[in-house]
């Protein structure tokens, strides 16, 4: 898996905000899909209202928990892009409309991938897309892709688990991407290793009483 669609979107300013913008987030996505059909042979059908129920319920839920984000920003990002995972795949707003001929002798581990999952490709390298845009407007550079990405196993547990808990898209987002992956509560921000990490001295702080408190003697 490689990031097919980041070049698209690392020259849009201010990437991040941008995509939390109903707008820009359904063009971004129309414009993932049609870079699929361009390199794949795969075309899609976009239903929009199922894509807007999909950014709206993002949205909401990313809200409640962007506080974390000043613990571990670069981790908070890999975060929210697999709660937007979790919703597409939930209100799977694509529909695979037409695919290229079996057979074609230049087919690759890739496109073994796309066929047994064209619509979960479909939302994983938009999720893998702007993450990789967003790290490199923000940090200088994009995560790496881990190996378990290009494996059709992976794949078939990827799509098996989800279909049990759409909260599983996130922890194979970070498994992707080489992060750990939370399988027990992968929802929660707060339960992520990387932020809990930077929160542990930060709750050390706070719990430590200032020299010169005004606590009262007995």
């Amino acid at each position: 898996m490689d990031f097919l669609f980041s070049d698209e979107l690392v020259h849009m300013p201010d990437l991040r905000h941008r995509l939390r913008q109903l707008r820009w987030f359904r063009m971004a996505f129309r414009k993932n899909a049609a870079l699929i059909a361009d390199h794949y042979g795969y075309h899609f059908a976009i239903d929009e209202t199922k894509l807007t129920r999909a950014f709206l319920n993002w949205i909401e839920t990313v809200e409640k928990q962007k506080s974390y984000a000043r613990f571990d920003r670069k981790d908070f990002i890999i975060f929210a892009a697999g709660l937007v995972l979790k919703e597409l795949i939930t209100e799977a707003p694509a529909t695979l409309r037409s695919a290229p001929k079996s057979g074609d002798p230049k087919s690759s581990r890739m496109q073994e991938i796309i066929a047994f999952w064209p619509e979960g490709f479909l939302y994983t390298n938009y999720c893998v897309g702007a993450i990789a845009a967003i790290c490199e407007q923000e940090f200088g550079t994009a995560p790496e892709i881990d190996a378990c990405a290009n494996d059709l196993r992976t794949w078939w547990s990827y799509r098996e688990n989800v279909q049990e808990m759409p909260g599983y898209a996130i922890a194979f987002l970070d498994k992707f991407l080489g992060a750990e992956p939370n399988w027990i509560m992968p929802n929660l921000a707060s339960a992520r290793s990387a932020i809990q990490r930077t929160m542990i001295p930060s709750k050390s702080a706070s719990a430590r009483l200032p020299t010169g408190s005004s606590r009262r003697e007995s």
